[in-house]
């Protein structure tokens, strides 16, 4: 049986992206503050560095700006799906169907 690994964000390159996206259709860093009404650019800066992300309601306004997916804006890292023995597999069904059962 495998998993889907947790899904990890890499900030660095998420902030690169953001960059790269916000060059491409001709935006400032000031553009971004007064559209977010931000009272300075810092946290636009601290996105593009790497430093921090988003919030939720933020990146999901960034991606209508951009026109693009949060996905799309999101660099995830590359993992390999976890992989459980069938043992761990059985003992955890188990497990699960005891307290189903209880």
């Amino acid at each position: 049986m495998s998993i889907s690994a947790f899904p990890i964000i890499d900030l660095k390159a998420t902030g690169e992206n953001i960059t790269r996206l916000r060059k491409e259709i001709g935006l400032s860093v000031r553009d971004l503050q007064a559209y977010f009404g931000f009272d300075s650019p810092q946290a636009i800066y601290k996105w593009q560095w790497g430093e921090s992300l988003p919030t939720v309601d933020n990146l999901y306004a960034l991606s209508k700006l951009l026109n693009r997916s949060m996905e799309e804006i999101l660099v995830i890292v590359p993992q390999s799906p976890i992989l459980f023995s069938s043992a761990y597999s059985f003992y955890h069904s188990n497990i699960i169907l005891f307290k189903l059962q209880v």
